[in-house]
């Protein structure tokens, strides 16, 4: 009986680990100005005015699903959201280019 055994290509890996790449990027984004937030960094700083710039538009879809009143649990929620939700279809996509 021939069995058949599936070799991965090397682009297909490659894709993968890309791919897992960018979705750690886009988390670690997001988390970091979470951390910003929470450690009240100076928002008048160049670097922490491009971090949060950039984590409100990576979790814009996401930053008003829920309204707390608090604004540090607004922040946490809103942008951990958008954060789990780059990593779980990011690795999950990876996950599908390393299989084939």
């Amino acid at each position: 009986m021939p069995t058949h055994t599936r070799v991965r290509t090397r682009g297909s890996s490659q894709a993968g680990r890309a791919v897992a790449l960018v979705a750690d990027a886009l988390a670690f984004v997001i988390v970091l100005w979470i951390l910003l937030y929470l450690l009240d960094a100076n928002q008048g700083n160049g670097l922490v005015d491009f971090i949060h710039d950039a984590a409100a538009w990576l979790s814009g879809w996401s930053y008003d699903l829920f309204t707390f009143s608090r604004a540090w649990v607004q922040v946490v929620v809103g942008h951990g959201i958008a954060a789990v939700t780059y990593l779980f279809i990011g690795h999950a996509a990876a996950g599908w280019l390393y299989r084939r």
